[in-house]
C-alpha cells in the first residue's frame, strides 16, 4: 500500500498508449482509492473514425465528450471531502485536444461553444500526471495491446498529438501538472514507475507545469 496521498482528485494523462490506465489502475489498487476509467470502448463512431477521418471526426469527438462527461458528473461532482481519493485515466480537456487536432475549423469551432459550458461544470484536478513518450514507444505499445483499430494509427498523428497536449499542459496554471518521461520506464518497469508516482503525490507542488 502506498501511504496517504496529498491530492483529493488525481488525473493521469498521456498520448494514445502512453500507459495510463495502467498506471491509474495500479494506482488505485495501491491507495485504496476510487478509480474512474475511460468508456473508450463504448464509442460507436471510433472505429469508423479510424477507417474515414474526415466524415466521422465530428460525431467522435461529440460523443466522447458526452460520455467522458456523464462519467465525470456522475462521479465527481456530488462527491464530498469525506470520499476516498478518485483517480481517474483521462482528463476532460483531451476531449479538446483531440478534437482540435481531428476536426475541421468549422466543426471545431461549433464544438468548442459546447466544450466550454460542459467544463465549466466539472471539478478541475488537483493534480495531472501527464505520461510523456516518445511516437515510436507509443507505436511499440499501441502493437503490443492489439485492438484492431488503432493499428492505422500513425508516427506523425501521435506527435501531432503530443505537440498539442504540451502546448496546453505548459500554459495550465490552474493546478500542478507534472511530466514523467516515459522513456525510462517500459512494460516490465511498473514497480519503479509506481515508486516515484508515490513519492510525487506526498509532495506539494505549485500549480503550472513541471518536468522530471
Amino acid at each position: 500500500m502506498i501511504p496517504s496521498v496529498l491530492y483529493h482528485y488525481i488525473c493521469i494523462e498521456g498520448n494514445i498508449g502512453a500507459g495510463k490506465t495502467t498506471l491509474a489502475s495500479l494506482l488505485a489498487e495501491a491507495t485504496g482509492s476510487r478509480l474512474i476509467l475511460e468508456e473508450f470502448d463504448e464509442n460507436p463512431f471510433l472505429p469508423l473514425f479510424y477507417k474515414d477521418p474526415a466524415r466521422y471526426a465530428l460525431q467522435t469527438e461529440l460523443t466522447f465528450l458526452a460520455d467522458r462527461y456523464r462519467q465525470l458528473s456522475e462521479n465527481l461532482v456530488q462527491r464530498s471531502l469525506f470520499e476516498p481519493v478518485t483517480i481517474a485515466d483521462y482528463h476532460l480537456y483531451k476531449s479538446r485536444l483531440f478534437a482540435r487536432n481531428n476536426l475541421n475549423d468549422i466543426d471545431f469551432r461549433l464544438y468548442d461553444r459546447i466544450f466550454q459550458i460542459v467544463e465549466g461544470a466539472l471539478p478541475r484536478p488537483d493534480i495531472l500526471l501527464y505520461l510523456q513518450a516518445e511516437p515510436e514507444q507509443l507505436l511499440e505499445n499501441i502493437a503490443r495491446r492489439g485492438r484492431p483499430y488503432e493499428q492505422t494509427i500513425t508516427k506523425e498523428y501521435l506527435a501531432s498529438l503530443g505537440e498539442k497536449y504540451l502546448a496546453y499542459l505548459t500554459r495550465e496554471f490552474r493546478f500542478p501538472v507534472i511530466a514523467i518521461p516515459m522513456n525510462n520506464y517500459d512494460e516490465g518497469q511498473k514497480h519503479p514507475l509506481m515508486l516515484l508516482v508515490s513519492e510525487l503525490l506526498q509532495k506539494s507542488f505549485e500549480p503550472g507545469f513541471h518536468i522530471l
